[in-house]
């Protein structure tokens, strides 16, 4: 199954045009490096956590071939592919901001739905932050294919903030799929929809950084690739 999710992956990528490829593409190496975690018996029960990982990028896969509908959060991230501003890791943010903040409470309630409770998932939960930690580091080596300032950013501290922020937008995101958990189809569609709401502007924030960093990111993209596929070839590994 984590094959086929990741070859899916992999066409969303490299069939795009434009920035909504860099996500797919960094995604591609997230599910890999989660499956050689499964081989190598890194989680407590690898077949859940194979089928939590379907689950999760199902919500990412649906949504982005339209056979759901989209939520806010991820249109503004698809709204502003095409923005030549943006930094490349300006898009990543925006589709990791979307995925975890919004997607992964309802993948873990789905999941534990059918796993026997939040607390039997927890474990496998936590254990993957430092997996995600790891593939940061060989996503920013690729990326300074293409983004010059990227090793240099991560060198003075860039790579622990993103994780640290990582680890943060997870943390939250377990809160919410507790708040999730316990309530019945309505309540879960009014919780979803402010949800929904608050990560959109989120969205709206990685866009639209105020000063300093506004400055900041508009000297950094002089010193980007500016061809969408050859960031995505670069965030495939290839």
């Amino acid at each position: 199954m984590i094959q086929q999710t990741a070859a899916e992956l992999r066409k969303l990528a490299v069939d795009s045009d434009d920035a909504a490829g860099y996500f797919p593409a960094l995604y591609v190496r997230v599910t890999a490096d989660v499956a050689e975690g499964i081989l190598h018996d890194r989680f407590e029960d690898g077949e859940r956590m194979e089928r939590f990982v379907d689950t999760f990028a199902g919500f990412y896969i649906r949504a982005r071939t339209a056979q759901i509908p989209a939520a806010r959060c991820w249109q503004a991230t698809w709204d502003v592919a095409c923005d030549p501003n943006l930094l490349i890791v300006q898009h990543l943010l925006l589709g990791i901001n979307a995925h975890v903040n919004y997607d992964l409470a309802q993948a873990v309630v789905e999941v534990a739905s059918r796993e026997g409770g939040l607390e039997a998932v927890r474990g496998d939960f936590d254990t993957i932050n430092d997996l995600l930690a790891n593939t940061f580091v060989e996503v920013i080596r690729d990326l300074d294919r293409v983004s010059r300032w990227a090793n240099e950013a991560a060198s003075l501290g860039g790579g622990r903030f993103f994780n640290f922020a990582l680890r943060v937008a997870r943390s939250q995101a377990w809160d919410a799929a507790e708040r999730l958990y316990p309530l019945n189809e309505p309540g879960r569609r009014e919780y979803l929809s402010e949800l929904d709401e608050l990560v959109s502007v989120l969205a709206y924030l990685i866009t639209r950084p105020g000063l300093p960093v506004g400055v900041a990111v508009w000297l950094a993209r002089r010193f980007e690739q500016r061809k969408p596929r050859a960031v995505t070839r670069a965030l495939l590994g290839t």
